[in-house]
């Protein structure tokens, strides 16, 4: 969404991705010359936005503004703060070994006084001994508060009320990590964000500003509990609460509503929890990405007689190529095989070897097409059969797919010069930062392929 483009273009392909060299798991955005600030430094935690290889919106209004404008991205993950933030901006994100919001070295060499400040006030603290509850009556919620097929994790339990200790006497980490996954972490957020409005003057200038928000408990939220769920009801619940305060903040230091542009939208939706589907007849299953590794493996060991295999990733098959030159194999070969054993697979829908990915445009070849970048991507790519989820999870529930309830998220601009309308067509997330470049008068961001919508403007 920042950068009006897809991964085909910015590179980032997945919040994690094989080392196409080593098979090494690298998340993104990890880079060891940028030490994190402000937290214990720990394994693949140093980060910075080398990996992206797209202008994103931030850095292009700051050098259109020649550093005018100021950008600040906040975020309980780095991996959402850090894009926002670009190149030129400020990134900050939660920790919760620090139990306070940090940086990266690519941004800061200390925590300026305005986070310490913050941090010392220590607002974690003060709901150690609470538990998080549904703030409507209980019969304004739809279904059942049960959570059979939930996550119990950090002693937070499955179904309403939730403990917020972390299973723990006193406050520390673990504590802090249960308290990502509630509507009370969208609210430290929200206080971070009026701290950064006020520090760094945002709407204060002489060119327009750009505060970023990742608003993350929503994501936490849906993987435990389910979309359905009432948490995930309470959660937005609360979230539109946290929003409105965040508003009223962000039009004070704006001098008013007429001098400020807003956009909500959500980088993917998420897939049912599979049991509750199958359990009304739904052909709906878990898949183990480790099974199906491990099923592969053999398979290719039989076939081919050595081990070809880095893993899988996401949607992405990654092979060993020096596996492959040893044993003197063609890699084509290799890959067409994998994708045709995948193809058969009774919880596969499609796969593709990488060779094979611009022949045809049927089924959901175009959208493995946007997120592939030859550097990182697998050397075969596969989507599985709807509601079919992919995680080694025996609960709970996640996204990763090419269909609607994965795909298919609300995109909502409110300000000054906005057409008011609701617009049921589809389009791109990509075309978010297209559309706000275009009210800012800046033009797009270098690699942009998005489209300006052209329905959102009242003039």
């Amino acid at each position: 969404m920042i950068t009006g483009a897809n991964p085909s273009r910015h590179g980032i392909v997945a919040n994690q991705i094989l080392d196409r060299a080593t098979g090494d798991r690298l998340p993104a955005f990890t880079d060891p010359s940028h030490p994190l600030v402000g937290a214990p430094q720990a394994k693949d935690a140093a980060t910075s936005p080398h990996e992206i290889l797209a202008e994103t919106l931030s850095d292009h209004l700051r050098v259109s503004t020649q550093n005018r404008g100021h950008t600040v991205a906040i975020s309980t993950k780095a991996r959402a703060a850090i894009p926002m933030a670009g190149r030129l901006g400020q990134a900050w994100w939660f920790n919760d070994a620090a139990g306070g919001f940090i940086s990266s070295a690519f941004y800061v060499q200390e925590l300026p006084g305005w986070v310490k400040s913050f941090n010392d006030r220590n607002l974690l603290a003060s709901y150690f001994h609470k538990s998080w509850t549904p703030i409507r009556p209980a019969a304004e919620y739809v279904g059942k508060n049960v959570g059979q097929f939930a996550v119990d994790r950090l002693n937070l339990g499955r179904a309403f009320p939730h403990p917020l200790t972390g299973g723990r006497s006193t406050p520390g980490p673990e504590a802090n990590q249960a308290l990502q996954s509630t509507p009370y972490q969208d609210q430290i957020l929200v206080q971070f964000a009026i701290a950064a409005l006020e520090a760094n003057r945002l709407g204060g200038h002489d060119a327009p500003d750009l505060l970023a928000i990742s608003f993350s408990a929503t994501d936490y939220v849906f993987h435990a509990y389910g979309p359905y769920s009432w948490e995930m009801q309470d959660v937005l619940l609360q979230l539109d609460r946290s929003i409105g305060t965040l508003l009223r903040a962000a039009e004070k230091a704006a001098g008013g509503r007429a001098n400020l542009m807003v956009t909500l939208s959500a980088d993917h939706g998420g897939a049912p929890i599979p049991e509750e589907l199958a359990a009304q007849g739904i052909p709906a299953a878990r898949v183990s990405p480790t099974a199906l590794e491990k099923q592969l493996r053999n398979e290719l060991t039989q076939r081919f007689g050595a081990d070809l295999l880095f893993g899988i990733q996401g949607v992405n098959v990654y092979f060993n190529p020096k596996a492959i030159a040893d044993r003197k194999l063609d890699a084509v070969t290799v890959d067409r095989a994998t994708a045709d054993w995948l193809g058969h697979q009774p919880q596969v829908a499609l796969a593709v070897a990488r060779e094979d990915l611009n022949r045809g445009d049927g089924g959901y070849l175009a959208a493995l097409r946007k997120g592939f970048y030859p550097e990182r991507s697998g050397d075969v790519l596969f989507v599985l059969k709807p509601f079919h989820v992919p995680t080694d999870n025996p609960e709970g529930t996640s996204h990763g797919t090419p269909y609607c309830y994965d795909s298919q998220v609300p995109i909502v601009f409110y300000g000054r010069g906005v057409r008011r309308g609701i617009y049921p067509q589809i389009i791109s997330t990509a075309d978010l930062a297209p559309t706000l470049a275009t009210f800012l008068e800046i033009g797009l961001p270098a690699t942009s392929e998005g489209t300006p919508r052209s329905e959102v403007f009242a003039n």
